[in-house]
Formats: structure tokens, C-alpha cells, sequence
């Protein structure tokens, strides 16, 4: 069980981000994760997250999409991150994916779309299968090159899964393991809808047994006639070792400046102050 980031007698410190090796794509020898080779070299570390989800269509980009602006807002240059995105259509000679645009809508460093989606895919389905009809070979090299790229522009970047935390990308490859590889401490999105106990708890058992660091969670209304909403709330409070950031109703105009009133990420050890980084 990963530790409670409230429990108060852990000093105020930044999001801790434990050591893991990052495979090639032949797999022949570990190299180090992004953010302990750019540490080595002397660049500061900064602050970044990996957004995952109990479930697809559950609200991640809403949330990855405020918490670019809350940074934005707090002065900050934050850049979001979507890695692969399936379904994608060409506009003006470009590919577009609707969470991908509004990842970039919400931060304010901009970089070529192959940097922050290096994988763009248009069949909206499963990755492994977009990927399959298109001839591409997802692996993680051309996605961490692109991260460090990325951490490199910014004080900050938030990194959108796909779908759940196991969602196939390949064979070999899938959503926890890039996860796993980036080795950023972790939000999850929990979709408040019936059934959202077991899909987070589930969750958190997975992202856990990576080593990875559970820094809070998000409830995001899925389900606007959800029965006994409160409930379910505290039920997952007692059982997910992490702090709840926020509880996202159900919004007529769903954009990151009105998600972003509903979240609180101040007490995150690491959360950038007002000052610049």
C-alpha cells in the first residue's frame, strides 16, 4: 500500500519520483527515467503528473486540462502531454484529436503536435488496434524522447493516459507500463458512476504494485443521476490511501477554467507556489 501523502508526518517536500529503469525498444538495457538523467545534469526538477483513469470517456482530459490551468493561472509555463491518442481527424492538412486540442487550449507552451502526441492515430478504438490498421509500432523510446523534450520548454507538464491504467498499446507495451517508465507520481480520475468502487480500488492496487506514487484522486460526476453520490464519495475516502483533490460536478460548459474551481492541488508536496520556478 503506497503512503498517505496527508499523513502529517511527512515533511513538506516534492512529489517524490523513486528511481525505475526505462527499457529501449529492443529491451537489452535499462537507462534512466527522463527526470533523473535531465537531475543529473544539473536542470531542477519540476513539477509533473501522470493522469490516468478508472475508465475511458470518465473525464481525464477535463481534469489534466485544469490542472494545466491552475499552473497557467498560478504563472507558471505548463505543458500537457497526450502520448497516443485514437481518433483523430485530418483538419487544414493536420491530424486533430479532441482531447489532445484541449490539453494544448489549456497550457501555454506550445510544441509541435509530434511532441506532445507522438502517436496520432485516427480509428477511435483500442490503441493496439489503431495501430495495427495504420501499420504503426507503438513503443515508448519516441514518447520519453518527446517527454524529455517537453520537461525541458516547461515548469511543468501533465501527461494524459489512455482510457484506464491497463489499456494495450502492443504485445509487450501498455498504458501502466509508459506509467511506469515515465515514473511520475500518478492522479486518478475516478468517473462517479455505479461500479466506480471496485474500478478505483482495482486501480490503485495496479498502480501501486508499480512502485508508483498515488498522489491524489479526482471524482468527476460520470453520472449525473448517480444514487447515493456522497456515500460513494466517503466509501472511497476511507479505502484509497491517497488525498481526495476535488469532487468535479457535472458542468453545462465543461472547460478547464470551470473544472479547475473544483479542484485543489495546493497541498501537493511539490505543487508549484505563485512565485516563478
Amino acid at each position: 500500500m503506497t503512503k498517505n501523502l496527508n499523513d502529517p508526518q511527512e515533511p513538506a517536500v516534492e512529489l517524490a519520483i523513486p528511481p525505475a529503469p526505462v527499457l529501449t525498444a529492443n529491451e537489452e538495457k535499462p537507462v534512466s527515467a527522463p527526470s533523473e538523467a535531465l537531475a543529473a545534469e544539473g536542470i531542477p526538477s519540476r513539477f509533473c503528473c501522470f493522469v490516468t483513469g478508472t475508465d475511458t470517456e470518465i473525464g481525464k482530459t477535463l481534469v489534466s486540462s485544469a490542472i494545466l490551468h491552475k499552473l497557467v493561472e498560478a504563472g507558471h509555463r505548463a505543458c500537457g502531454m497526450k502520448p497516443i491518442a485514437a481518433g483523430a481527424e485530418l483538419r487544414d492538412g493536420e491530424l486533430h484529436n479532441e482531447d489532445a486540442d484541449m490539453l494544448a487550449g489549456a497550457g501555454n507552451v506550445h510544441l509541435p503536435q509530434n511532441i506532445t502526441t507522438p502517436f496520432m492515430l485516427r480509428e477511435p478504438c483500442a490503441p493496439h488496434i489503431a495501430a495495427s490498421l495504420e501499420g504503426v509500432s507503438i513503443d515508448p523510446v519516441p514518447i520519453i524522447a518527446a517527454y524529455a523534450e517537453i520537461l525541458a520548454a516547461s515548469d511543468a507538464v501533465v501527461v494524459e493516459g489512455v482510457g484506464g491504467f491497463r489499456v494495450p498499446f502492443s504485445d509487450t507495451f501498455d498504458s501502466a507500463d509508459l506509467a511506469a517508465q515515465l515514473n511520475l507520481p500518478v492522479i486518478l480520475v475516478v468517473g462517479m458512476r455505479l461500479g466506480c468502487i471496485s474500478h478505483a480500488l482495482l486501480t490503485v492496487e495496479a498502480i501501486v504494485a508499480r512502485g508508483l506514487v498515488l498522489a491524489g484522486w479526482v471524482a468527476n460526476t460520470a453520472d449525473p443521476d448517480m444514487r447515493f453520490f456522497d456515500e460513494n464519495i466517503e466509501a472511497l475516502e476511507a479505502r484509497i490511501p491517497a488525498p481526495l483533490l476535488g469532487v468535479v460536478p457535472r458542468l453545462e460548459d465543461p472547460t478547464a477554467a470551470n473544472a479547475a474551481r473544483f479542484i485543489d492541488l495546493a497541498g501537493l508536496p511539490g505543487w508549484p507556489s505563485t512565485r516563478a520556478l
